[in-house]
C-alpha cells in the first residue's frame, strides 16, 4: 500500500478516520439496498421488515454500556477496527441468514457494532481536531455519506450482473476489508489515555488509576442536553432519506421518475455543506452554526409542508439537508469534550436515532397522515435548535 502513504501526520490520521466513516456509511447502504430482496427471500410481510429495521435501533440503543466498557478497555484505535471488520463479516451473515429469528439476531448484532463503531471513529474524528487544532469533524461525516452513494452505485451495479444478495454482500465485504486495511495505517492513540497512567512503579498508585478510569459517571446536565440534541438531530437525518421519496409521490403527485430526487436533495445538499462546514465552525462557532442550522432544517421544512407541491418540498428539503448537515459532527465534538463516557452515551443515542427514527415516522404517518409524519420531523429539528442553547461548545479552532 506504498501509493497510500502520506507524509503529513494530520492528514494520514485523517485518511485513515475517513476510512472508517466511509465504511460505515458503505455498510449501512449496504444492507439497506438490499431489503426487497431480503423480504422476498425469507418471505417477509412489511410489519415484520419494520421489524427488522427496528431490531437494528434496539441493538444499538442496548449496547450503550458494553460500548463504555469496550472504550476504556481497548481505546478507540482498536474498537474501531474490531468493529468495522466484524461489520463486514456480518454483512456475509446476513446473506447467509436461513430464516426470520436468524436474520433478526444479525440486525440486532449489527446495531451493537454500529454503535461500537460510531463511538469510535467519532473518538478519533475528536482527537485528531484537539491534537491538531484543526476542524476536520464535518469532512469526516462528509465520507459517510460518500460511503453510502459509493454503496448504492455499488448496489445498481451488481443487480446488473446478478440478482443474488450473497455476491452482492461478498463483493461489499471485501470492499470495506480494504477499508479497514487503510484504516489501520494511521489511526491515533488517545493522548488523555496514556497521560492518565503514571510513570513511577507505584503498583498501588497504578491500581488507583485503572478504578478511577473504570469508574462509571453519573451523566452530566450539559451531556443529557447533547443526547436530546443528537437524538433528535439523527431522527431528522434519517427520516428524510427514508420518507422524502414517498411524500413526493404520494402527496406531492411528483412523477415516479421525479420522486427519487427527494433523497438526492437531501443527500446532495447534506455532502456539500459537510464539505464546507469545518471553514462555517472556525469563522462561526460550533454553538451558531447548530442553532442557526437546525432552524433552517425545521421553519423550511414546515413551510414547504404547509405550502404544498413539488417545488416547494423540494426547497424545504434542501434546507434539511443543509441546515442538519453539521449538527451531528459539532455535537459529537462537544461531547467528546466531556469525557469518555459522556461521547458513548451521546453517540449511542445518535445511532438509535438513526436507526429507529425513521420507523417510529412511519408509525406517526401510518396513524394519520405523512405530512404529520414529516411535521414531526421539523419539530424534532427545532427541539435541535432550542437544546443548542444549553450546550457547552468548544473554542474555535482553526
Amino acid at each position: 500500500m506504498r501509493v497510500l502513504r502520506v507524509r503529513d501526520p494530520f492528514h494520514r490520521s485523517q485518511l485513515a478516520i475517513a476510512a472508517l466513516f466511509c465504511s460505515l456509511g458503505f455498510q449501512y447502504a449496504t444492507w439497506a439496498s438490499r431489503i426487497p430482496a431480503i423480504k422476498s427471500d425469507l418471505d417477509l410481510t412489511a410489519a415484520e421488515v419494520g421489524v427488522l429495521l427496528m431490531a437494528a435501533g434496539i441493538g444499538a440503543a442496548v449496547s450503550f454500556p458494553l460500548v463504555a466498557v469496550l472504550m476504556r478497555r481497548l481505546g478507540s484505535q482498536r474498537l474501531a477496527l474490531l468493529s468495522a471488520l466484524c461489520l463486514a463479516l456480518l454483512l456475509l451473515a446476513l446473506a447467509a441468514a436461513p430464516n426470520y429469528p436468524v436474520a433478526l439476531l444479525v440486525m440486532c448484532v449489527d446495531g451493537v457494532l454500529v454503535g461500537c463503531l460510531n463511538v469510535a471513529m467519532n473518538a478519533q474524528g475528536a482527537e485528531l481536531e484537539s491534537r491538531y487544532e484543526r476542524n476536520a469533524m464535518a469532512r469526516l461525516h462528509a465520507t459517510f455519506s460518500g460511503g453510502s452513494l459509493l454503496a448504492a452505485l455499488l448496489a445498481s451495479g451488481m443487480h446488473t450482473v446478478t440478482s443474488t444478495v450473497a455476491a452482492h454482500f461478498a463483493a461489499a465485504a471485501l470492499f470495506l476489508l480494504l477499508l479497514v486495511a487503510l484504516a489501520r495505517t494511521g489511526l491515533l492513540t488517545e493522548q488523555s489515555a496514556t497521560a492518565e497512567k503514571p510513570e513511577a512503579a507505584d503498583e498501588e498508585a497504578a491500581e488507583k488509576a485503572e478504578k478511577k478510569s473504570a469508574k462509571w459517571t453519573r451523566p452530566s446536565r450539559v451531556t443529557l442536553w447533547m443526547c436530546v440534541a443528537m437524538a433528535f438531530g439523527t431522527v431528522t437525518e434519517g427520516a428524510m432519506n427514508d420518507w422524502s421519496a414517498l411524500y413526493l409521490e404520494d402527496v406531492a403527485d411528483a412523477s415516479a421518475e421525479l420522486a427519487p430526487l427527494g433523497i438526492a436533495v437531501v443527500s446532495g445538499m447534506m455532502l456539500v455543506a459537510r464539505l464546507f462546514a469545518d471553514g462555517w465552525r472556525s469563522r462561526w462557532g460550533d454553538g451558531r452554526i447548530v442553532l442557526t442550522g437546525s432552524v433552517l432544517a425545521g421553519a423550511g421544512l414546515a413551510l414547504a409542508l404547509l405550502s404544498g407541491g413539488l417545488v416547494p418540498a423540494l426547497l424545504g428539503f434542501a434546507c434539511v439537508g443543509l441546515g442538519i448537515a453539521a449538527v451531528t459532527p459539532c455535537v459529537y465534538v462537544a461531547a467528546a469534550g466531556q469525557g469518555s463516557d459522556s461521547l458513548t452515551l451521546v453517540a449511542a443515542m445518535g445511532t438509535t436515532g438513526l436507526l429507529a427514527g425513521p420507523p417510529l415516522i412511519g408509525f406517526i404517518a401510518n396513524a394519520s397522515s405523512l405530512v404529520w409524519g414529516l411535521a414531526a420531523v421539523a419539530a424534532s429539528a427545532l427541539v435541535v435548535s432550542a437544546c443548542s442553547t444549553r450546550i457547552s461548545w468548544p473554542a474555535t479552532t482553526g
